[in-house]
Parts: C-alpha cells; structure tokens; sequence
C-alpha cells in the first residue's frame, strides 16, 4: 500500500470512530429520554441526590436522585465518547508514518471537538439562564440537538423559540438543523 492510501485509509477510520461514537452518544440520548427506569438497572451514583435507602419492609433500595441523573449519564456518555474519539486522532496526529496532511486531519478534527465542547457548554449555560432547571446539548458538524429538563406546563413553543433562538446564535445553524425535545 503506497502512503497516499495509508493516509487515506487513516483518515476514513478516524472519521468512522469519530462518527460512531457521535451516534451512539446521540442514540444513547435518545433511548435514554425516551425510557423510564427500570428496576435492577444499573445507574450513575453521582453523589447529587442518589442514595441507598431502606423501604418499608427494611430492604435496601437505591434512590435516584430524579432527572438529573438522566444530564448526568448524557454529559458523561457524551464526554466518554469524545475522549475515546480524541484518543484515537491523537494516535494518527502523532504517528511517525502518518504524512504531514493525516497529521493536520487529526489535529484539526481534534481542534473542531475542542470547539464543539465549548458550544455545547455555552447553550447548556444560556439555555439554564433562561430559567430552564437543566439541560443538555449535542452539537455536531450540521446539526444541534438539545435535550430540556420537564417544564410545568409541558415543552411549548415559546420555550422551543427561546432554546432555538439560543443555538442559531452559538452556531450559526438554521431552525431546522436543530432538535429540542423535553425529557421525561
């Protein structure tokens, strides 16, 4: 194999992890938005409002701590699978055989996670400003999706207008490359 296809060969698998993990972690949101807990379930013991508790019949119970678990589980996936995909470019940026051009793929699909990172957490910020209790976003290369804690009256749209208004700003997207949707 010449180094041209290497190189290439490198490329398309970093961009295959790179885009698996960003399914999975949106996929996972997903699931995990949709889904009610579930008995002998394994989850995040974070220290915020989860507990071992006893019930009436003295049998130890786990306690989660609400909704905040499901952000919590989200922003962990979501940073796990980033982790893995920054692994992965630092392994082809830092590569002795790799040329100069995967070197520079590698560190600016790294530099375009940094990125992400960054606007992910600047809506989170703003979208709590506007006094929602909690919520996380996905910002991927053409599209956002934002998941919001339960409001009272239900997902509305002036909350979807607020959230939509936020995102376009941070990224430049238009409405319809964005996904607001509310947990359960």
């Amino acid at each position: 194999m010449n180094k041209r296809m290497k190189r290439n060969l490198m490329i398309l698998t970093v961009a295959l992890f790179v885009s698996a993990a960003a399914y999975l972690n949106w996929n996972y949101a997903q699931s995990a938005a949709n889904t009610g807990k579930i008995l002998g379930e394994s989850a995040l013991v974070n220290g915020g409002g989860s507990s071992l508790e006893e019930d009436d019949d003295g049998q130890e119970v786990f306690s989660a701590g609400g909704s905040d678990d499901y952000f919590d589980t989200a922003r962990l996936n979501r940073q796990e699978s980033r982790d893995n995909a920054v692994s992965l470019l630092q392994e082809a940026a830092g590569d002795k055989n790799a040329d100069q051009e995967t070197r520079n793929d590698a560190n600016a699909q790294m530099q375009q996670i940094a990125d992400n990172t960054v606007t992910e957490s600047t809506i989170e910020n703003l979208v709590m400003a506007k006094g929602y209790e909690d919520c996380v976003a996905f910002v991927n290369e053409d599209s956002v999706s934002v998941v919001i804690s339960k409001t009272d009256s239900g997902l509305e749209n002036s909350d979807i207008a607020k959230v939509t208004d936020i995102v376009m700003e941070e990224t430049g997207l238009t409405a319809d490359k964005i996904k607001i949707m509310e947990a359960n």
